[in-house]
């Protein structure tokens, strides 16, 4: 780039490129900067809605320390498959209702799905992990069980770094698929298939039915999410201080940075960000070119 103002001949400067002028290829003017614009376009975040938003991603992290609580209570026998496939029943019919419910208050072009489809999608499921629970429960068996709980953290790290937190619903197939390869892995070490089912359909519960209606509670009743999200990240701590209290307090702390911390950061960082556009940048073509192409 050149010097501003630098010498030349009398010919104005003109900044074109199909025409040959008197000047250096770098040569530019004194009005070079004269369209320079910054921050364009950046968006302004406020610190209690960004909290909000980040809820969903406590929630999420506790929702993994709720089932791994529970695979630990099954595993200690303070828990009977009875118990919780009876607990997973009841919150799924509670869950179903209130998600028709909140269904019924958003208009939608497409066909709604009927009551009795979504009775066979749920029968079909319960009775093929059913089915299989005996073969799930031998499926790792020549797997030593330090590679089953190493293979299971990573597959749960995975879910919560793959999840689609902006739009869960439904969730993401990877994030999905990662979780229940973590699920499959936990219930093998369980004592029988009756654990195996019960902790299996649990998985589906959380990890797949739960997204759903907690995205219905963001976009109708965002009170309500707030709150549920709350209740959800204490009911984690709670869950594993039962059972290791370690373990809680090492889960309170990363949901107070996800929640708290970060998003501070987020909006302290924000005042420093500085974008600059100007003649340099690319440009952009904004005419429809789409009849050249027939």
């Amino acid at each position: 780039m050149g010097p501003d103002g630098a010498p030349g001949p009398a010919v104005p400067w003109r900044k074109v490129l199909w025409e040959r002028q008197p000047f250096p290829d770098n040569y530019v003017d004194q009005r070079f900067l004269e369209e320079l614009r910054r921050n364009e376009g950046i968006r302004q975040y406020r610190y209690w809605a960004v909290v909000k938003e980040a809820g969903f991603v406590g929630q999420q992290l506790s929702c993994v320390a709720i089932f791994i609580t529970l695979w630990l209570y099954m595993e200690q026998g303070l828990l009977s498959p009875a118990t919780l496939l009876c607990t997973s029943l009841v919150c799924a019919l509670l869950g179903y209702g209130l998600h028709q419910v909140l269904s019924s208050q958003v208009e939608s072009c497409s066909e709604p799905r009927t009551h009795l489809a979504d009775l066979q999608s749920a029968a079909i499921f319960l009775s093929f992990t059913f089915g299989f629970s005996p073969v799930l429960k031998t499926l790792t068996e020549s797997v030593s069980t330090d590679t089953v709980y190493a293979m299971s953290a990573v597959m749960l790290l995975a879910h919560l770094l793959s999840f689609p937190y902006a739009e869960p619903s439904p969730p993401g197939s990877l994030s999905l698929n990662a979780a229940l390869f973590a699920s499959v892995c936990l219930a093998s070490r369980l004592p029988g298939a009756l654990h195996t089912f019960a902790m299996l359909s649990c998985a589906l519960l959380v990890f797949a039915l739960w997204p759903c209606l907690l995205q219905r509670l963001r976009e109708n009743a965002p009170g309500q999410f707030a709150g549920v999200c709350v209740g959800v990240c204490v009911g984690g701590v709670g869950g594993l201080g039962s059972q290791s209290p370690g373990g809680a307090v090492l889960l309170a702390l990363a949901l107070g940075s996800v929640t708290l911390l970060c998003p501070l950061l987020l909006v302290r960082l924000q005042r420093h960000k500085d974008n600059i556009h100007g003649p340099w940048d690319e440009a952009e073509i904004h005419e429809d070119l789409s009849r050249f192409l027939n």
